[in-house]
C-alpha cells in the first residue's frame, strides 16, 4: 500500500558516449526521460524526427509482412497459445538479426510487393468478372456487337425498361412508324433492370427507327469489339484463369517465405527499440562535446543506476528531490497478493500527488465482496483450479494477464469460502442427484444435501438475513473509505480537517444507526422482534447526532467568511446524508447476485432431472448440467466482476479517492514479440 518515491536524475556526459549511455539506460529501464531542460545558444536539441519516422516505417512494414504471412500461411496455435507470453532471448540473438537487417528488410519489401501484385491481380479479376456479367445479357447475339449491318440493312443494339414485352415493343414501333414495315425487333434477354434487344431495319429508315425507340426510352449500346459476346466472354474467362494461375504462383512464393517469420518479428522489435531511442535522443540537449539528459527515477533505483553509469563512463549524474509543485509519475508497490489488483485501480486512475495507494485495502474488500456475490463453492473451485493450472502452465505470460488470472484465482478461493458458508455447491445439485438417481426420500437427509450443511445459513431460505448482512458489510466498507480519507488528512498534517470532515461524520452517522437499529420499523424488516438493546443506546445516539450534526453545520464550510453562507453550505452537507443511504442500499446487490446464482443453479438442476433416472435421463441430465451451469457461471462471473468494480469505484472510492496520477513510463526496450534478458543492476 505505497506509492514509490520518485526523484529527478540529471546526467551530463560526453557526446562520444551518447549512444552507449542511451543504450545502457534503455537496457536498465529505470529512468523516464523528460524534455524539461531548456535549450540555449550552446545546448540545443537535435531534430531526430526523420530518423524516428524511418524506424517507425520499418517496423510498420515488418508488421504488414507478418500480417501477410498470417493471411497466407497461418501458424497453427492452440487456444491458449496467446497465454504463453513472449519468447525470452539473449541480447546476442537480437544482434545477429541486426547484422542482417538490410537483407531482412529486402525480404520484407519483396513479400509486400508480392502481396500488392496479388491485390492488383484480384482487382483485375473483379473487373473481368464484371465485364462478363455485362456481356451475359447479350450472349444470344451471334454477330459481333460492332456490326452495324449490311449494305442495305442496319442493325441496332440497346436496352429498354424492364416493363417492356415483345408485343409492347412491336406495338410501339407500329404506332410510331406507320409508313415503315421493314423493321424487326427481337428481345435477347430480360431481367428486373432492363430488356436487351436487337433491331433490324433498312438503312434508309435507321434514323427514324432509332428516334422512335428513343421515344420509348431506348439506350443504344455501342462496341468496337470484332468478337461476338460469347467469344468475348470466353476470352475473359481464359484471362481470369491465367490471372488465377499467376496468383497461385505468387502465393507459392509467399509460402516459401514463411521461414522468415521469426526474422520479421525480431527486426520489428529492433526498429521499435531504435525508434524509442531516437525519440529520447531528440528530447535531450547537447553541445558540440557534451549532452544533458533529465528524467524521473525511483528512489530505490537511483543509487545503483548512478553507480552503474559512473563505473562505465566519465560523466556527472545528479539525483535531486522533486519540487512540491511538480506532479511526478506514479509507480505502485504492493505485496505479492495485492499487486494483482493494481490493474483495477489503474482503470479508475492512479493516485495523484499526496494521495495514498488504496490497492491493499481494496484488494481485501474486492475478494470479500466478489466471493459473496458468486457464493457457490463449486463455481469458486472451478475458477481457482482453472486459473492455478493456467498460471503454472504458462509462467511467461504477460504481466497484465498474469495479474488478472491471479486475481480471479483468489476470487475463486473467496467464492469457495462463501459457498461453504451458504451451502451452495452447483446450487442444490447434491439433493437433486440423491433424490432422482439414488432414490433418497428422507426429508432430513434431502434438507441437509439441499444446503443445510451450510456453515452459516442458506440465503435462499432466509433472504432478509442475507439482506441485513449485505447492508452491514456495505456500512463497514463505506466507513472504511471514510476512515482512509481521515488517514490521508492526518498524514498531510491536517488534523482539523480530519476532525471536521471525518470525525464529525462518524459521530453523525453512528448516531443515526443507533436510532435506527432499536426501532420497531427496522425490527419488523429485519425480523429482529424480541431483540432488546441497552437503554443507553438511544440517548447516546441522540448526543452523537447533535454533536456531529451541529459540527457539520458550523464547520463543514469553515473556510467561508460569510456566516450565513457558511451555515447554508453546512446544512447542504448534512442533506448529503441521503447519498449515504443510497450508497448503503447499493450493497443490496450482494443479496441479488448471490440469490441469482443459487436460483439459476437450482433451475438448471430441476430441468436436468425432468427426464427421470433412466440411462437416457442420466445422459440428458449431464448435458443440461454442463451447459446450464457453464452459462450460469459465465453470466454471474461477469456480473460479480462488474458489480464488485462498481462498489469499489462509486461507493468506496467516492469517499476518499480521486485518482488522476500519471503512470511511470521508463525508457526501456519495449518489444512486441520477444523479451530480451535484462542486465541486473549491480
Amino acid at each position: 500500500m505505497a506509492v514509490l518515491q520518485m526523484q529527478k536524475l540529471t546526467i551530463c556526459a560526453m557526446k562520444k558516449d551518447r549512444k552507449a549511455v542511451l543504450e545502457l539506460l534503455q537496457k536498465m529501464g529505470t529512468v523516464e526521460c523528460i524534455p524539461d531542460l531548456e535549450g540555449s545558444e550552446v545546448f540545443k536539441r537535435t531534430d531526430t524526427t526523420s530518423q524516428r519516422m524511418q524506424f517507425e516505417k520499418n517496423f510498420s512494414l515488418a508488421e504488414q509482412a507478418l500480417e501477410v504471412l498470417d493471411q497466407y500461411d497461418p501458424v497453427k496455435a492452440s487456444l491458449f497459445a496467446s497465454l504463453a507470453g513472449k519468447e525470452l532471448i539473449e541480447a546476442d540473438d537480437l544482434s545477429q538479426v541486426v547484422e542482417q537487417v538490410g537483407a531482412i528488410m529486402t525480404k520484407v519489401r519483396e513479400l509486400l510487393g508480392l502481396q500488392r501484385k496479388i491485390s492488383d491481380a484480384r482487382s483485375m479479376i473483379q473487373k473481368k468478372e464484371a465485364a462478363i456479367e455485362g456481356l451475359k445479357p447479350w450472349a444470344g447475339l451471334d454477330v459481333p456487337m460492332n456490326c452495324q449491318g449490311t449494305v442495305h440493312a442496319a442493325l441496332l443494339y440497346g436496352t429498354l425498361g424492364p416493363e417492356y414485352t415483345q408485343n409492347m415493343i412491336d406495338a410501339a414501333l407500329h404506332e410510331r412508324l406507320p409508313g415503315i414495315d421493314a423493321v424487326e425487333a427481337e428481345i435477347l434477354s430480360a431481367d428486373k433492370d432492363q430488356v436487351c434487344l436487337a433491331v433490324v431495319c433498312m438503312k434508309k429508315d435507321a434514323a427514324a427507327v432509332e428516334e422512335a425507340l428513343r421515344a420509348e426510352g431506348f439506350a443504344r449500346r455501342l462496341s468496337v469489339s470484332e468478337r461476338t459476346p460469347a467469344e468475348r466472354m470466353a476470352k475473359r474467362k481464359e484471362e481470369i484463369r491465367e490471372i488465377e494461375k499467376e496468383i497461385s504462383e505468387l502465393e507459392a512464393q509467399i509460402h516459401a517465405m514463411a521461414s522468415m517469420r521469426e526474422d520479421f518479428r525480431r527486426v520489428s522489435d529492433y526498429f521499435r527499440i531504435r525508434a524509442e531511442k531516437y525519440k529520447v535522443l531528440g528530447d535531450l540537449i547537447q553541445s558540440k562535446q557534451t549532452f544533458i539528459i533529465s528524467g524521473y527515477i525511483m528512489k530505490r533505483d537511483a543509487a545503483r543506476t548512478v553507480d552503474r553509469l559512473n563505473s562505465q563512463f566519465d560523466l556527472m549524474a545528479e539525483v535531486t528531490e522533486i519540487s512540491e509543485d511538480e506532479e511526478a509519475p506514479v509507480q505502485l508497490a504492493n505485496n505479492r497478493f495485492s499487486r494483482n489488483w493494481e490493474g483495477i485501480l489503474e482503470s479508475y486512475g492512479l493516485p495523484h500527488k499526496g494521495e495514498i495507494d488504496p490497492t491493499f485495502i481494496m484488494s481485501l474488500c474486492y475478494v470479500f465482496l466478489f466471493g459473496l456475490m458468486l457464493s457457490d463453492a463449486a463455481y469458486g473451485l472451478i475458477m481457482a483450479v482453472a486459473c492455478f493450472i493456467v498460471l503454472k502452465k504458462f509462467p511467461r505470460m504477460g504481466e497484465g494477464m498474469h495479474k488478472s488470472l491471479t486475481m480471479f484465482m483468489w476470487c475463486g478461493v473467496s467464492t469457495v469460502f462463501w459457498g461453504l458458508m451458504f451451502g451452495g455447491f452447483f446450487g442444490d445439485m447434491l439433493k437433486v442427484v440423491a433424490n432422482v438417481f439414488f432414490g433418497v426420500q428422507n426429508e432430513a437427509t434431502l434438507a441437509f444435501l439441499g444446503g443445510d450443511w451450510a456453515l452459516w445459513f442458506v440465503p435462499l431460505n432466509d433472504p432478509m438475513t442475507m439482506l441485513m448482512w449485505s447492508l452491514l458489510f456495505g456500512v463497514i466498507h463505506l466507513f472504511l473509505g471514510l476512515g482512509l480519507k481521515g488517514y490521508t488528512l492526518l498524514k498531510e498534517g491536517k488534523a482539523v480537517d480530519a476532525l471536521c470532515d471525518v470525525g464529525l461524520w462518524y459521530l453523525f452517522l453512528l448516531g443515526l444507526l443507533g436510532l435506527l437499529l432499536p426501532s420497531e420499523l427496522f425490527a419488523s424488516i429485519a425480523g429482529w422482534q424480541g431483540v432488546v438493546f441497552p437503554s443507553w443506546i438511544n440517548p447516546l445516539s441522540l448526543a452523537f447526532i447533535a454533536v456531529g450534526g451541529l459540527g457539520i453545520l458550523f464547520f463543514s464550510a469553515r473556510d467561508n467568511k460569510n456566516f450565513g453562507l457558511r451555515i447554508a453550505l453546512g446544512a447542504y452537507d448534512i442533506y448529503g446524508v441521503t447519498s449515504w443511504l443510497s450508497d448503503v442500499l447499493s450493497y443490496s446487490r450482494l443479496l441479488a447476485l448471490g440469490l441469482a446464482t443459487g436460483v439459476i443453479a437450482q433451475v438448471v438442476n430441476s430441468m436436468g432431472s425432468m427426464f427421470g433416472s433412466s440411462v437416457i435421463g442420466a445422459v440428458l441430465f449431464i448435458i443440461i448440467f454442463i451447459i446450464g451451469h457453464s452459462l450460469n457461471l459465465a453470466i454471474n462471473l461477469l456480473g460479480a466482476y462488474v458489480h464488485t468494480n462498481r462498489l469499489q469505484y462509486v461507493e468506496f472510492f467516492g469517499k476518499f479517492y480521486e485518482g488522476g496520477g500519471r503512470p511511470f513510463d521508463p525508457f526501456r526496450e519495449n518489444t512486441k514479440y520477444v523479451d530480451i534478458k535484462e542486465e541486473k543492476l549491480s
